[in-house]
């Protein structure tokens, strides 16, 4: 009589972003027993740089995946991406194989990983799963900046960035703290609305942290938009200047 083997176990890890060590002890130790590891990497891309966040750790090339990512905006071809993606790793956890999946940054902050965790629960009812929580982008930014996120009672607001400079600009007068991700292509006008608003001087920007390509701007009043423009950036804005707390 034949046995169907027990589901192998499914691990959420956020890595990074950028510099090498941005791991939680847990989320280390769960890595190192995964039979398989899922590496997501940019179409774009040459190498994952979820991957590049993990150096100086060592994990068996048998047991790495890498896979080519759509970041395609149409959502129709995004959940057919997420399906394929869900039956692969199925596969593993099917034959009782333990799964890491990496994610950068934080694995439920605007995290390709939830859309994958919920497509596995869909195929596979009472997966055990553990999702570990990894460093947010913004967060690696401020601490490289020394750039508070929030002092006392501000209110601080964490966003996609707007597609037009209106909308944006509502956003950073109703809020003490704006943290603006995905900005891509918007940044030549984020960048002028920040100067009309002459608060560019109080504003940080950061790219690749800790990565090949690093990028960090405390000031970004003289910010070049074309040097800066591309993956893994993040704004850190301030509508007014930090209040002093000592003299």
């Amino acid at each position: 009589m034949s046995v169907t083997p027990q589901l192998g176990t499914f691990w959420g890890i956020g890595v990074g972003p950028g510099p090498a060590g941005y791991l939680p002890l847990a989320a280390l130790d769960a890595l190192r027993q995964a039979d398989v590891v899922f590496a997501p990497r940019a179409r774009s891309a040459e190498i994952s740089v979820a991957l590049q966040c993990l150096a100086g750790i060592d994990i068996p090339p048998q047991r790495l995946r890498e896979i080519e990512f759509n970041m395609d905006p149409d959502r129709t071809v995004l959940r057919a991406h997420y399906a394929q993606l869900a039956d692969a790793i199925a596969v593993d956890l099917c034959a009782g194989r333990n799964v890491a999946y990496l994610t950068i940054g934080d694995t439920l902050t605007y995290s390709t990983y939830g859309y994958v965790l919920a497509a596995l629960r869909e195929r596979l009812p009472g997966l055990p799963h553990r999702t570990f929580p990894g460093i947010t982008s913004y967060a690696a930014a401020a601490s490289a900046l020394d750039w508070p996120l929030g002092e006392g009672k501000e209110r601080t607001l964490i966003l996609p960035c707007p597609d037009d400079p209106v909308a944006l600009r509502r956003d950073i007068e109703t809020h003490d703290v704006v943290v603006l991700m995905k900005v891509g292509a918007r940044l030549a006008w984020v960048l002028d609305l920040l100067r009309d608003m002459g608060i560019a001087g109080q504003c940080a920007f950061a790219r690749r942290i800790g990565l090949p390509g690093e990028m960090l701007a405390a000031d970004v009043g003289n910010l070049c938009a074309t040097e800066a423009m591309g993956y893994l950036a993040t704004l850190l804005i301030r509508k007014t200047p930090r209040e002093k707390r000592s003299s």
